[in-house]
């Protein structure tokens, strides 16, 4: 439970879309592409959004592939709550920033465990990065990857672990050009994340992508969404 709900975390906050056409950038360096993707954190109060997932397991030569909707929300201290709501297939996982519950209805089960446990022993990367707290060029050696550009001109960069991880190997992430454009006009990135694409390496060779839309940020989202009561007669599992 913990491995599959840290990779999904993980991908989802490395995977936010801009929306919007990309605009090809010819005086970006690394070190601004990088500046752009941590100020875009900075102004973070909450996201929601549609999503698809997609992980191929190369051990068992498979793809597994899932859609819902997802909602974030910062509090003051940088903790994060967040709420996934799969369609497909049918499980829910919600955190309120100290506890994390995984729902799944058709098994009648619901397993528990907290927030300082899921992110434990080096896999505190995805909720540091999505708080802020973190940045990438702190805990990632960052470089470009496949020349630096994609076909329409965005940064291709390779993210790779500086501290061991037992649930990843490497990242990549497609920037926008057009987001790292305006941050050098303006310094600032408010309300919006310049990640178009990501994809998250795992150390057994498993590649999972997260797709986004109808990207909503800092449009007022209820706290009560991120409680979650076991419905009667479902099996607790605390781990």
């Amino acid at each position: 439970m913990k491995r599959y709900i840290f990779t999904v975390f993980l991908t989802l906050a490395l995977s936010l879309q801009l929306p919007g056409p990309s605009a090809a950038s010819s005086d970006a360096e690394l070190k601004d592409v990088i500046a752009a993707v941590e100020k875009s954190y900075e102004s973070l109060a909450d996201l929601q959004a549609s999503f698809s997932q997609k992980a191929y397991i190369p051990s068992v030569k498979r793809e597994q592939t899932g859609n819902g909707k997802l909602f974030i929300r910062m509090r003051p201290g940088g903790s994060a709550l967040f709420r996934f709501d799969y369609a497909k297939p049918k499980q829910l996982i919600v955190s309120n920033g100290s506890t994390v519950w995984f729902y799944l209805p058709e098994n009648r089960q619901v397993m528990v465990t907290d927030v300082k446990s899921l992110f434990e022993e080096g896999n505190g990367l995805a909720l540091s990065f999505l708080t802020g707290i973190g940045r990438i060029s702190r805990d990632f050696k960052v470089s470009k990857a496949d020349g630096g550009r994609d076909g329409a001109g965005n940064h291709l960069l390779e993210l790779v672990p500086k501290a061991p991880s037992r649930t990843v190997a490497k990242l990549r992430l497609t920037v926008s050009a057009e987001a790292v454009n305006r941050f050098l006009k303006e310094g600032s990135l408010k309300g919006i994340f310049p990640i178009v694409s990501s994809m998250v390496f795992d150390p057994f060779g498993t590649r999972t992508v997260i797709e986004f839309s109808d990207v909503k940020v800092n449009g007022g989202i209820s706290r009560s969404l991120f409680t979650f009561k076991p419905p009667a007669g479902v099996e607790v599992i605390r781990q």
